[in-house]
């Protein structure tokens, strides 16, 4: 056993990303060069925050990982904490940093954190921000309150719940932000804070394969249905929508719909960025009352690409609708 006043051991897996890009001098951008080691050594106070176990798992922009990339980190995570860490740091870039870790959240069965991050600006760059997002990281995957709630997200000294968090400027370093739900908690000079709990949710067994496709569509006005055609003859085994307002499509659309949900899963979302879907407001054709009289799943709170992820993950598991109904309802709580 470990003596009480020692470090906590954490695991840092780097998968590349803007905080590890840098450039040479009359060069054309940056691109991923830093591995674990480099990004660590140049972080003041992070030796003193843990003991570090530094892995470079991947470098590469953040819109080129796949699932397979994600499963394999998930499985590596894993083999950390069966090994004695007593939570793991993941950086990655920030294009697909909401997704990445709502995907990893769904198969995440230790009660010791995962904590994913990125940074803003590259490190050549005036106010560079990845070295402070890197220690916050740490500080939460070390802190005993982290546990039990799943993967986190930690950039510019807040805490956001994978479920909840987005994207929502393309270059501020406050770019993160939990729409409606706000942070879940802080962190403040050294110290990690929460300001609620985060709910329990049961996590799926990580599927030996992964081949199947959903498809995301965002719904536009007047755009051309067949699409949802097009898809079901290309092999999608699902479909999420990303609807008008409080989850509507048009009545061309709706039909194409209710004649597809026949055959494969449909969810419907918002794409207004916040706020749920409704379930008994609207009763128009192609409104939430008749599309769910139809089958068709609503998303609730999730936004359309957590959706997607699960109800790939869902598909994956071999879930029927029920389940599928069952599990969108728990992680959009």
């Amino acid at each position: 056993m470990s003596n009480i006043n020692s470090k906590p051991t954490i695991s840092i897996g780097a998968l590349g990303g803007t905080i590890s890009m840098t450039g040479t001098p009359g060069g054309q951008g940056v691109s991923s060069n830093l591995g674990a080691e480099e990004l660590a050594q140049s972080v003041p106070g992070l030796a003193q925050a843990a003991t570090l176990n530094l892995h470079t798992l991947a470098r590469m922009a953040s819109g080129s990982i796949r699932f397979q990339h994600l499963f394999d980190t998930l499985a590596w995570a894993q083999q950390q904490i069966d090994l004695g860490a007593q939570g793991v740091v993941i950086t990655q870039g920030t294009d697909t940093l909401e997704e990445s870790a709502f995907l990893l959240d769904l198969f995440w069965d230790r009660r010791q954190p995962l904590v994913l991050m990125g940074a803003m600006r590259n490190p050549q760059m005036p106010g560079a921000d990845g070295s402070a997002n890197l220690l916050a990281a740490v500080q939460v995957a070390a802190d005993q309150n982290s546990c039990g709630r799943g993967v986190l997200v930690v950039m510019n000294d807040d805490i956001h719940e994978a479920r909840r968090v987005r994207k929502m400027h393309t270059t501020h370093v406050d770019a993160f932000i939990s729409p409606v739900f706000g942070p879940v908690g802080v962190v403040q000079e050294g110290r990690v804070r929460y300001l609620r709990d985060t709910p329990e949710t049961p996590r799926l067994p990580a599927p030996s394969v992964h081949g199947d496709k959903v498809l995301l569509l965002e719904h536009s006005l007047d755009d051309d249905p067949d699409i949802v055609s097009y898809a079901l003859g290309a092999g999608y085994a699902g479909i999420v929508i990303a609807g008008f307002g409080s989850g509507h499509v048009s009545e061309p659309l709706r039909d194409a719909l209710v004649a597809a949900v026949a055959q494969v899963p449909i969810i419907m979302c918002s794409r207004t960025g916040a706020g749920s879907t409704t379930t008994a407001v609207y009763g128009y054709k192609g409104a939430e009352i008749d599309l769910q009289q139809h089958g068709i799943l609503m998303g609730g709170w999730l936004c359309p690409r957590k959706a997607r992820l699960l109800l790939s993950a869902a598909i994956w598991n071999g879930l029927n609708r029920d389940a599928i109904n069952s599990l969108l309802i728990a992680w959009s709580k």
